[in-house]
């Protein structure tokens, strides 16, 4: 796959039902693909949008798709079969750390992008991998099967895990290593809500931890063009979607704004509103 304009239709080879939400789509088509990377989904007729890569090996990938508005409706309906367009993929992936002290966060559907994030770190040896998950239930908790690393659990409901949010995970992680003496985390990777990352990168400023975020905005072209994802002075799509320490200190919109179809800035909870419709 390639970065033209044109997409490549491609037929569904296999679908997963995770849960009455989540089901992933999986195309037979080999992809060169950085954890992280995002493609332009077209169904025919409907509409584009974006998607992240959430199972990738090299001759097939798949996206998972949580059902909320028109377009992922109508994607997880689809069967073995149905067709579906492809541009892509796009954006700057996750750095992989050569670091062996590294924690991945992930809230609800955050998941998706930081799966391949998980195996390929996983696949490297002498790894001393944290893995936190939080969803607002258990039934929110994608793969729970999925990842050889234990998972450390949370839900707003206390359905699984610990009741509450990952970031009392994360600094109950690195108050833990202090204290028995542990070598400190040397990255933290995250996905999910906004105001969740944005309460993790403000963690691991505390503590001098790097991090990197995968983040989200409107994406129109898919590669910089139209400015329709700009998050401060960075063009999401193009910049990111995977941005780092250094550059979240300067992105003034990170956690506050974000921009509408019609280029209006709105606040974010305004913004995901207008967005699961």
């Amino acid at each position: 796959m390639n970065t033209d304009l044109k997409p490549v239709m491609l037929k569904v080879a296999e679908k997963q039902v995770h849960s009455a939400s989540f089901s992933s789509l999986f195309f037979e088509f080999p992809m060169d693909f950085k954890p992280g990377q995002f493609v332009m989904a077209w169904i025919p007729g409907l509409d584009e949008k974006p998607y992240t890569i959430s199972f990738h090996t090299p001759t097939r990938f798949a996206i998972t798709v949580e059902a909320k508005g028109r377009f992922s409706k109508q994607a997880v309906a689809m069967a073995p079969g149905d067709l579906m367009g492809f541009r892509g993929p796009f954006g700057n992936g996750f750095n992989v750390h050569p670091s062996s002290h590294i924690a991945v966060v992930a809230g609800g559907c955050g998941m998706a992008p930081l799966a391949p994030l998980v195996e390929t770190l996983e696949a490297q040896e002498n790894r001393n991998l944290v893995l936190i998950h939080g969803a607002r239930t258990k039934d929110f908790l994608l793969y729970p099967d999925r990842f050889a690393t234990a998972r450390k659990t949370c839900t707003d409901d206390g359905s699984q895990g610990h009741k509450g949010f990952v970031t009392a995970l994360l600094e109950d992680e690195i108050r833990q290593r202090a204290d028995w003496g542990s070598p400190g985390l040397d990255m933290v990777y995250a996905c999910g809500p906004e105001i969740m990352m944005h309460a993790v990168f403000q963690i691991c400023e505390a503590h001098d931890i790097p991090c990197q975020v995968s983040l989200e905005r409107y994406m129109r072209c898919g590669f910089g063009v139209c400015g329709a994802c700009v998050c401060g002075s960075q063009v999401v799509c193009k910049d990111g979607p995977v941005f780092g320490s250094a550059s979240l200190r300067t992105m003034g919109d990170f956690n506050t704004t974000a921009l509408l179809k019609s280029g209006q800035p709105v606040a974010l909870s305004d913004y995901f509103s207008w967005r699961c419709q």
